[in-house]
């Protein structure tokens, strides 16, 4: 007596069901309700599909089948092995959840619901239910919520925190749009994608602030280190001198500006001349660096060593001096008194 392969008793939410029997026989009923389709898979592949109606099986009406079949000697006339899968083509809803990061590398966590259906039975059957073995709602539920978070965490490290981060519609409407063809794939349609949360750090929640306003992830954390260090260096021991100075790199300190080199006026013509100079840098005369005792010249101002009585330069006489009738010191001959003790001389 032929059989009848019908899925009773679905319930809401059910996405696939499998005719428990694997032998089917020629002439067998299979009823498919309105919103439902049958795919006959075997060996790990899906062959013919039927869609709402009473269908009688026949080798009419299982072309695919029966090509395989056809080379078994008497297929016709016994029942073949086959699974039955009944596939609901109403729309669901799915539920996402997982944890990410945005190309600042912030981490994200968020979650939300998809709502799909099965477009193509036989592409589905053959990419998830049969390749994954997912023969349950709940099976089919579990690969399709890992299926969506994995393509979910690509997408949303293409994306600043600024970007998802407030703006859950935009944020929905670039998921939905990057995982249409993963979905499509499979034989699935994505119909919507909407997200119900999307949180992150604390610490990221504060950046946030400043990167809405146009500062970069990049620069946010640079000005976080240098106030860290800062923060780190007030801590140490000395830091209290110069507290609140803003402490720049070593390299960014304007550098103590340079001091002139010291300058020695020429004994003969009176030009400016470094201190190091041997000879005159404009009338070549020998430079002399005055010590203390020396004697100036007074016709070329020329510096002589203490007690010289002729200038080394110009062989003019230098400047005689007297003794201290009280203390004995060099006292200059045109000198009234001693410059050391007072004493007239």
């Amino acid at each position: 007596m032929p059989k009848v392969i019908e899925w009773v008793g679905a319930r809401e939410g059910d996405i696939v069901w499998r005719y428990p029997v694997n032998d089917i026989g020629w002439g067998d009923n299979l009823i498919v309700h309105e919103y439902e389709a049958a795919v006959f898979f075997r060996d790990g592949k899906a062959y013919d599909v039927f869609r709402a109606g009473r269908h009688v099986l026949t080798t009419a009406n299982l072309p695919l089948l029966t090509k395989v079949l056809s080379k078994i000697s008497g297929f016709d006339k016994v029942p073949f092995r086959a699974t039955v899968v009944l596939v609901s083509l109403k729309q669901f809803q799915g539920k996402f959840g997982a944890q990410s990061q945005t190309k600042e590398l912030a981490p994200l966590k968020f979650f939300g619901g998809f709502w799909f259906r099965v477009e193509e039975p036989n592409l589905f059957v053959n990419e998830v239910v049969g390749g994954q073995g997912a023969f349950t709602t709940d099976g089919l539920q579990n690969f399709l919520r890992g299926y969506f978070n994995e393509r979910l965490i690509d997408t949303m490290s293409q994306y600043s925190l600024a970007d998802v981060y407030g703006k859950l519609d935009e944020t929905s409407l670039l998921a939905k749009n990057a995982l249409f063809d993963a979905f499509s794939r499979i034989g699935l349609e994505l119909i919507d994608t909407k997200f119900e949360g999307i949180d992150t750090t604390p610490e990221w929640r504060d950046r946030l602030f400043y990167i809405k306003t146009g500062v970069s992830g990049a620069e946010v954390l640079r000005m976080e280190t240098v106030q860290k260090s800062s923060e780190s260096l007030s801590k140490s021991p000395g830091a209290a001198v110069g507290a609140g100075a803003v402490i720049l790199p070593q390299v960014l300190q304007p550098s103590a500006p340079a001091q002139a080199a010291p300058l020695v006026l020429c004994p003969k013509c009176g030009f400016q001349n470094p201190q190091t100079a041997k000879f005159c840098n404009s009338c070549g005369a020998p430079m002399q660096v005055a010590v203390a005792g020396a004697i100036t010249c007074p016709k070329c101002q020329a510096s002589n060593p203490a007690g010289t009585k002729f200038c080394g330069s110009c062989g003019n006489p230098l400047q005689a001096t007297k003794k201290c009738p009280k203390c004995d010191a060099d006292v200059p001959a045109g000198n009234k008194f001693c410059p050391e003790c007072g004493a007239k001389v």
